[in-house]
């Protein structure tokens, strides 16, 4: 079984042949040397699904940038305010029906599927599976029926194996996941639905994967798990902190990387795009000095997050039936060193990012401006910088 460790974060036969591991990178390398590239230009039909979300919507600027006309296909009930002012072409459609994907994606040159259930709890778990693969699977199929040269799929370094950050070994794109470790219905689907893109590229699909960290900056609006983070930190709701690591990387940076993924990326694989890694206590010392707020200095053991998860997970989730304080699955995540290495994407498709001291700001920035934060905190914060970070030890690059 694969253990994300060094030789052991490989298949069975690499390790049973240690020269496959060349042989296969060789082969990559090769197939990526040959690859031709691709080219956004001016009036390209480019779909985008997630459009209104925070990275999708960020996607969607980084094409206006360029010049393509844009197709944001928004969730029927989504708040699509991120899309304001944009030159977009809006289409309602849930991905869950096939149809409806189907004809707005006709005659699309690119697609980018960045639509999911991003969260920790739901009241119908289904929706989960629905949306996360079944979406997938209409946009494969869409995107079959439409001929489109490139679909870039956005999936999630939470699909990866992770038994070697726990040792300081930042893991990577061959680091492959034990199903047991996969806690929590969103990364068990996207695993699936992973799966699922991996088999159509096999069978001819012209698709490539990206597998963001954890962003942050303007636009999350819901917030994300990972812009909750910041947004508890300004409210004064985090007394203390888990022992933990954070990749963080700008949302704009990542939705440059999905750019690259499509014009210099080979069919079939997957690219981390990312920033820096920060242990907790990091990324809220930053959080610290861009807000002058006092940073925690209290750090609570492993099993006491745990505890609180499970607690809240019954009494809210369960029996009161609404979205947990703490779910379960972000508290198991709060107690997982999340250290990731984004090499590939830096050698192979020329990616790189800006300091994470300027995303931790901007996301701060953006939530006490666009009152998120409790206005009696708000009028005392006012956020600087970005100023240099306190030492890193635990860099992935």
């Amino acid at each position: 079984m694969a253990t994300g460790q060094g030789k052991d974060k490989f298949s069975a036969p690499t390790k049973a042949f240690p020269y496959l591991r060349d042989v296969v990178s060789d082969m990559a390398k090769e197939q990526y040397a040959s690859l031709s590239r691709l080219s956004i230009t001016q009036g390209d039909r480019v779909v985008v699904s997630g459009a209104a979300g925070f990275i999708g919507s960020a996607v969607v600027r980084a094409l206006l940038a360029r010049g393509a006309n844009v197709v944001a296909l928004v969730e029927p009930a989504s708040d699509a305010r991120n899309l304001q002012g944009l030159d977009v072409e809006r289409v309602r459609v849930d991905v869950r029906d096939g149809d409806t994907m189907a004809a707005a994606c006709a005659s699309a040159r690119f697609i980018f599927h960045l639509a999911a259930l991003y969260r920790f709890w739901c009241a119908n778990s289904r929706d989960f599976y629905d949306v996360n693969v079944g979406g997938v699977l209409n946009m494969l199929e869409a995107a079959r029926q439409s001929g489109c040269e490139r679909v870039i799929y956005t999936s999630t370094v939470g699909v990866l194996g992770l038994q070697g950050a726990a040792h300081g070994q930042p893991a990577d794109e061959t680091c492959y996941a034990d199903v047991a470790h996969l806690f929590g219905l969103y990364k068990r689907t996207k695993y699936v639905a992973e799966h699922e893109v991996l088999r159509a590229a096999a069978q001819g699909a012209p698709v490539s994967l990206v597998l963001p960290t954890f962003p942050l900056g303007p636009g999350d609006r819901r917030p994300t798990p990972t812009g909750k983070l910041v947004l508890d930190f300004l409210d004064g709701r985090i007394p203390a902190f888990v022992d933990t690591t954070l990749n963080v990387v700008h949302v704009d940076d990542l939705a440059a990387g999905h750019l690259l993924a499509l014009e210099r990326g080979a069919i079939g694989r997957s690219y981390i795009i990312g920033g820096e890694n920060l242990a907790m206590g990091q990324f809220l010392a930053a959080l610290a000095k861009c807000s002058s707020l006092p940073a925690p200095k209290r750090q609570v053991p492993r099993v006491a997050a745990l505890g609180i998860g499970a607690l809240s997970q019954f009494v809210e989730g369960r029996l009161f039936r609404r979205e947990p304080r703490v779910s379960l699955e972000a508290a198991r995540m709060s107690t997982t060193k999340m250290m990731f290495s984004d090499r590939r994407a830096r050698e192979e498709l020329g990616y790189s990012s800006r300091p994470a001291s300027e995303a931790i700001a901007d996301s701060a920035r953006w939530f006490v401006e666009n009152g998120y934060v409790a206005p009696k905190r708000a009028g005392g914060i006012r956020i600087t910088g970005p100023g240099p970070l306190p030492m890193n030890n635990s860099s992935g690059r």
